[in-house]
């Protein structure tokens, strides 16, 4: 039990007087620091405010959302961490709930109704296996992955008996570094040995990023065939039709893996807008109200759920829904972020099907500004803002709007997708127009910025970079340049606490937007020397 004292714990379940026992059970276990939560939403709030190192959550949760949802919203929002043990608590059995939550890893399950002496032996096997990984686990929270392999490999020879662990992180840091080729092999070794279904997986990524869709595509429907419950393979088979051009093929695969685990708002969410991209507009509505339904009581809600289902009903022939659906935005999403661009978006939606040219300019008038500011605002939601403007002769709005997402086009289908919305229209001399454009505004930055990093200025190269990331967040050249002027600056000037940590934000989004760029080993090798040069410890990185 002494093992336990240190640890704090967050008990997330709505009745009382299960919280109590939970509560006595956990101080018997010598666990004193103790908080609760009686619903999602006060767990995020109480997540967000601190750390905990376990979480017991009951799986029925009240008002909503399970405990899966909850887990997804945790994991995808970072809001805990790598070494945090949860726990899911339930006296369910139905099968689809626990596959739903089995995808998403939690660190075991507590099947109801337990003992204390039952709970202190699974939260003790986790905390041995949490303290055999926590050396990788800082290292990977600080930025330092190069570190955080070399500690994997280390961690093998010191607690052979969690060698599977090691090699897992093993590999997946690799493929975080943008590596697959060095993560193969061992996703091979693991499979060999273990014959593991999520090394297979990681194995078809790995074919996935080296853009070898026939081959991960053969290798997933394998996945698929021999463990129908396996579905993260649904999901990366899906994606790899979709990257392949096969959109109906990955709803088809979308929809086998919703049937399987119904409850993952994010798998829904992505089936949703395939349907809707396909032209499938009944299974599109389906999906979609479900989506709404389910994020309804999530703290991180998105407001683009309900302009996609109006987006669907207007397709339908149903502006009263849709209507409908508007006003339930306002009303339940009033004043958060991108709320009042998605509402103007399927305002003009709802304003074009029904021929109120009056409202149809307002709407689209005051989307367009709105849209000046809604950075995290998706491409598709703006290519439609476009093309209604473009369809309603407001081309300096739609020059505009498309404008920002070409200079976002994170590769050259992203673009091609972008200039398809001028064409569609009848438009190409404005694609190329604004295309071009874009283009030569990148150009220019990067190009303002290495003159200035060449002529010794190297702070005006970063405030300048920076302000080309702020203003485009999702262009992997802007981000690959200003990590390369951020890394210059702290070379050439000294270390400054506030560009290293920087410089981890930047590189971070070249490996997200970017992760089989050539340059990225040469641009973390240029991280990692800086912070050799100045002697810079994973605390001091942090």
């Amino acid at each position: 039990m002494n093992d336990l004292e240190g640890l704090s714990a967050l008990i997330i379940e709505p009745h009382t007087g299960m919280r109590a026992n939970i509560h006595s059970m956990l101080a018997m276990c010598g666990i004193s620091k103790i908080d609760h939560a009686g619903s999602a939403n006060n767990a995020v709030k109480h997540l967000t405010l601190k750390h905990f190192d376990l979480v017991l959550c009951e799986y029925d949760l009240e008002g909503g959302q399970d405990g899966q949802q909850l887990l997804e919203d945790l994991r995808h929002h970072k809001l805990i961490s790598l070494s945090t043990m949860f726990f899911m608590v339930t006296a369910e059995g139905n099968y689809s709930k626990v596959v739903s939550a089995a995808e998403l890893a939690p660190t075991d399950y507590i099947l109801k109704p337990f003992t204390a002496d039952r709970l202190l032996e699974r939260v003790a096997r986790a905390l041995e296996r949490r303290t055999a990984l926590m050396p990788v686990y800082q290292l990977m929270e600080a930025g330092a992955q190069r570190e955080a392999i070399d500690a994997c490999i280390d961690g093998i020879h010191a607690s052979p008996r969690y060698t599977v662990d090691f090699l897992r992180l093993r590999a997946e840091l690799h493929m975080f570094l943008g590596e697959p080729a060095e993560a193969e092999p061992i996703y091979m070794q693991l499979f060999d040995a273990k014959a593991i279904a999520w090394a297979r997986l990681g194995l078809a990524k790995t074919l996935f990023m080296r853009e070898r869709f026939d081959e991960a595509e053969d290798m997933l429907q394998d996945l698929v065939e021999s463990n129908s419950k396996f579905v993260d393979a649904y999901d990366w088979l899906a994606k790899t039709h979709a990257a392949a051009g096969s959109l109906q093929k990955a709803q088809a695969v979308l929809a086998a893996g919703v049937a399987v685990s119904p409850h993952a708002v994010r798998r829904l969410r992505k089936l949703g807008e395939i349907a809707l991209e396909t032209g499938d507009s009944e299974a599109a509505e389906k999906v979609l109200k479900q989506v709404v339904s389910k994020a309804k009581y999530s703290e991180f809600r998105d407001p683009e759920d309900h302009l996609k289902l109006v987006q669907t009903l207007v397709a339908k022939g149903d502006p009263v829904q849709a209507a409908a659906v508007i006003r339930d935005l306002d009303k339940t999403m009033g004043g958060q972020r991108n709320t009042a661009v998605c509402s103007a978006i399927a305002s003009a939606m709802v304003h074009e099907y029904t021929g109120n040219e009056v409202r149809l300019a307002e709407s689209l008038a005051a989307a367009v500004v709105a849209a000046r500011d809604a950075t995290t605002l998706s491409p598709e939601a703006k290519m439609e803002l476009a093309r209604n403007c473009l369809e309603n002769k407001m081309d300096a709005g739609a020059t505009e709007v498309m404008g920002d997402v070409m200079r976002n086009a994170t590769n050259n289908a992203s673009m091609a997708k972008a200039m398809a919305v001028f064409e569609k229209v009848g438009r190409p001399e404005l694609a190329a127009t604004v295309a071009q454009h874009s283009r030569q505004v990148v150009i220019d930055l990067v190009s303002a910025g290495a003159q200035k990093a060449k002529e010794g200025d190297y702070r005006g190269a970063v405030d300048l970079m920076q302000e080309a990331v702020s203003k485009m967040p999702e262009n992997p050249q802007v981000a690959f340049n200003a990590a390369v002027a951020v890394l210059k600056c702290l070379e050439h000037t000294g270390w400054d606490n506030t560009l290293g940590h920087s410089a981890m934000i930047l590189i971070g989004s070249v490996r997200r937007l970017d992760p089989v760029n050539p340059k990225l080993p040469t641009l973390a090798g240029l991280h990692q020397q800086i912070l050799k040069k100045y002697n810079k410890s994973v605390s001091a990185k942090k």
